[in-house]
C-alpha cells in the first residue's frame, strides 16, 4: 500500500536524571534526503541512525532531532551556578572602575555567558543503546503515520479514479450519436450548396473524417492506465515515481482527446479529465 512522505513523531523517555527526546519530520522530496541534530555526547550513533533511515524509507526529506535534557530543565527550572555569577558581576564591576563608568550587565548577557547555566554532571549509563532504542520506536511511529495519511490519499486518488471512469464511459456511450449527427450534417451542407459529388469519393470523405475523428484507441489506453494506477497503489514497494508518470501519460491522452474533438460536449470533457488528472498528480507528490 503507498504511503505518504509527509509525517511527524516525537518520543521521550527518561534515563537517570536526565530525558531523552526524538523528534522526525518528514516531507515530500524527489529522493531520500537526511538531516541531523544530535547532542555531541550522542554524535557517534550518527552512522546507525543513517543508516536505518536508508533501510526504511525510500524518499522524503527527513529532519531527525535529538535533545538530551536534565530533569530540571525538562520541567522548566534552570541551574544557576551562582560562583560563575558572582565571578562575572566581579569582573564587571573592575572594567567599569578601569573605564569610568558604563552600562552594567543585564541579566539576559548574564544568563549567556558560558558557564552561567550548569549542565548535567553526569551523562546516563548505556546512553547510546537507549537512544538508538527510542529512535527506532520514534521512526516506527513515523511510519505508522505514513501509512495512514497513504491510504488516506488512496482513497482520493480511486475516487477521482472512478470520475475519469465515468467520463470515458460517457463520451465512449454517445460518440457514435456524435459521428452520425456530424457526417449528417456535413450532408445537408452539401445538398444545401446544391454541389454534385460522385457518391463514392462523398463515402470516402466521410469515412476519412470518421476515423480522423475516432477517439476509441485514446479511450481505451485512459481505461489502460487507470487500471495500472489502481494496480501500482496496491503495490508494497515505493511507486510515487511511477504513479508521476502515469499522470503523465493520461494527462497526454486527455489533450490528444480534446484536440480531437469535434463539438463542444466532449472538449469541456476533455477538460474535466485534466482537471481531475492535476488533482491526482497533486495528492501524488506526496506519495513516497
Amino acid at each position: 500500500m503507498a504511503q505518504s512522505m509527509t509525517a511527524f513523531a516525537r518520543r521521550q523517555v527518561s534515563c537517570g536524571r536526565g530525558v531523552l527526546v526524538w523528534e522526525i519530520r518528514s516531507v515530500n522530496h524527489r529522493y531520500l534526503e537526511t538531516g541531523f541534530r544530535f547532542p555531541e555526547a550522542l554524535r557517534s550513533i550518527e552512522p546507525a541512525i543513517r543508516d536505518t533511515l536508508r533501510k526504511q524509507l525510500a524518499r522524503g526529506k527527513v529532519d531527525c532531532q535529538l535533545r538530551l535534557e536534565s530533569e530540571e530543565r525538562a520541567s522548566g527550572a534552570l541551574q544557576i551556578d551562582e560562583n560563575a555569577v558572582r565571578r562575572l558581576n566581579e569582573a564587571s564591576g573592575q572594567i567599569l572602575a578601569l573605564t569610568g563608568g558604563g552600562p552594567a550587565l543585564t541579566v539576559m548577557e548574564i544568563l549567556k555567558w558560558p558557564g552561567v547555566l550548569r549542565e548535567s554532571e553526569a551523562l546516563p549509563e548505556n546512553l547510546e543503546e537507549r537512544a538508538l532504542s527510542l529512535f527506532h520506536e520514534t521512526l516506527n511511529e513515523l511510519i505508522a503515520t505514513r501509512q495512514r495519511e497513504g491510504q488516506e490519499l488512496c482513497g482520493f486518488i480511486s475516487k477521482r479514479i472512478e470520475a475519469v471512469r465515468e467520463i470515458v464511459a460517457g463520451v465512449r456511450t454517445r460518440m457514435p450519436d456524435i459521428l452520425a449527427r456530424q457526417q449528417q450534417a456535413l450532408r445537408d451542407r452539401l445538398d444545401a450548396l446544391k454541389m454534385e459529388l460522385d457518391p463514392g469519393r462523398l463515402e470516402q470523405e466521410i469515412v476519412l473524417y470518421a476515423h480522423k475523428c475516432d477517439i476509441d484507441e485514446e479511450l481505451d489506453r485512459l481505461e489502460t492506465h487507470l487500471n495500472e494506477v489502481e494496480r501500482v497503489l496496491r503495490l508494497p514497494e515505493p511507486s510515487g515515481r511511477r504513479l508521476d508518470f502515469l499522470m503523465q501519460e493520461l494527462n497526454r491522452e486527455a489533450n490528444t482527446l480534446s484536440s480531437k474533438s469535434i463539438v463542444a460536449e466532449t472538449t469541456l470533457n476533455a477538460v474535466d479529465l485534466k482537471v481531475l488528472i492535476e488533482q491526482m498528480r497533486e495528492q501524488i507528490q506526496n506519495i513516497e
